[in-house]
């Protein structure tokens, strides 16, 4: 799902909840905005990419977190211990799977090789927000949505990204092997890993400052190129194909890039109206939608609903197209369905959640309180979703739940005074010694040490 939310300071764009926003002061003249992109099926594409790598790393595959940096321009890396950054500029141009794993591969492998260790113990602690702030420069991280809205202060910390992410040619060989290994022992080739390094090839030939951010930060030579080629040629997996799932998976995750991210005309060339596949409606139905021409996308995905009628990601789209449009109830029975058949997701969880708080409907309330704690059992670090859940137990009467999760929303945007107010505002509502009372005292013990 995605939202573009236009404001006066920034840009904010995201596929389902929108995580953060970053604006970039250094480059505001330019109008130059990025941040963060959610959502499911891209999130759950890329994870099922990871997981086997990392498990090969012997690395817990639940603790990395992995984030879609929304930027054109070719980069990957890893900060503050166990979080991998993407940007869409990388996954865009990969051509197949086997390039993105192999990119996936060898950050793993400076995860698992402990490199960056300094910034790593600094900032093991620090949010994706804060880390991308300082990669990035002198920003300002603005939190989840308008609407919740306030900025949090970095300190005026400027870290530039050549500074805080220059790895080694022995780091960066390391990786490479580690990669490698990591690649034999799911049984993958190393294939698209080494054409992942000619487009830095071609990289090398520009000047630096038309270069993408990948190769200044992770410095190629001619011995990585050499140890490259070597291991495919006596690697017994060399010549195993791409799974055919994957292949399938990233022509759908391109095209739902291309149609949220790209201008319609775009679109439309790199997905002509003659081409009748999977990948080329999906993204005719998103382009189309943002238009809007919402005749054309419900068309689209009605027919690939019709087709593949088990798909929560078709079914979601349909419910983002509605709600956007002013038809919250048709939107309901959309994620309904999606999250009947992908339970556990709980950005869909999340935005079903949403939908039932817009209907303003007493008798939706307690699905809507159940949705909202399943998706923060998963992911307990969104804002928004703890104001939702505000929301719903203000319109309860809960109103110690509700400061409750006022407390914690105020506590993740660095709103120190209103997390105080509502923690001991929760702490005089809720049964002494209940679990709900007992957060109280850890939100308000935490905010008084900020």
């Amino acid at each position: 799902m995605l939202i573009f939310i236009r404001r006066p300071i920034a840009v904010f764009v995201s596929l389902a909840i929108i995580l953060a926003a970053l604006s970039l002061r250094p480059l505001e003249a330019a109008g130059r905005k990025l941040s963060f992109i959610r959502d499911a099926e891209i999130e759950n594409t890329i994870r099922d990419y990871a997981a086997p790598l990392f498990r090969a790393a012997g690395l817990q595959s639940s603790s990395i977190k992995i984030f879609l940096v929304n930027d054109n321009s070719l980069n990957a890396f890893v900060a503050g211990g166990q979080k991998l950054f993407l940007n869409t500029g990388l996954v865009l141009k990969s051509a197949h799977p086997g390039q993105l794993i192999g990119v996936i591969a060898h950050e793993t492998g400076h995860i698992s090789g402990g490199h960056l260790a300094r910034a790593r113990d600094a900032m093991s602690n620090a949010t994706a927000q804060t880390i991308l702030a300082l990669v990035l420069g002198g920003a300002a991280a603005v939190a989840c949505r308008p609407d919740v809205g306030a900025a949090i202060a970095l300190g005026g910390q400027q870290a530039g990204l050549g500074s805080f992410l220059k790895y080694t040619r022995t780091q960066e060989s390391a990786a490479d092997q580690a990669a490698m290994s990591f690649l034999d022992a799911t049984g993958q080739s190393a294939v698209g890993l080494r054409e992942f390094m000619e487009l830095l090839e071609d990289q090398e030939l520009l000047s630096t400052t038309r270069q993408d951010p990948y190769l200044r930060t992770h410095p190629l030579s001619g011995d990585r190129i050499v140890a490259l080629d070597a291991h495919i040629a006596r690697s017994p997996y060399s010549r195993t194909p791409q799974s055919q799932d994957f292949i399938v998976r990233h022509r759908r995750m391109l095209a739902k890039l291309t149609g949220f991210l790209k201008p319609l005309a775009t679109t439309l060339r790199t997905y002509k109206e003659t081409d009748n596949s999977l990948e080329s409606r999906y993204a005719r139905a998103i382009a189309y939608y943002r238009k809007p021409q919402m005749e054309k996308a419900l068309a689209l995905i009605d027919s690939l609903i019709a087709e593949n009628p088990a798909d929560p990601y078709f079914h979601e789209l349909r419910g983002q197209m509605l709600f956007e449009n002013g038809r919250p109830a048709e939107a309901l029975i959309s994620y309904k369905t999606a999250v009947g058949i992908l339970p556990h997701s709980f950005l869909l969880r999340a935005d079903l959640a949403k939908v039932q708080l817009e209907l303003n409907d007493p008798a939706l309330l307690d699905d809507a309180i159940a949705n909202l704690q399943v998706a923060l059992q998963f992911e307990n670090q969104v804002p928004f979703t703890w104001r939702q859940l505000a929301i719903a137990y203000g319109r309860k009467g809960k109103m110690g739940e509700s400061s409750l999760a006022l407390a914690e929303e105020a506590l993740l945007v660095g709103k120190k005074e209103p997390a105080i107010y509502h923690a001991t505002r929760a702490e005089t509502l809720l049964p002494r010694g209940s679990i709900g009372w007992l957060k109280a005292q850890d939100i308000l013990e935490t905010a008084k040490r900020q």
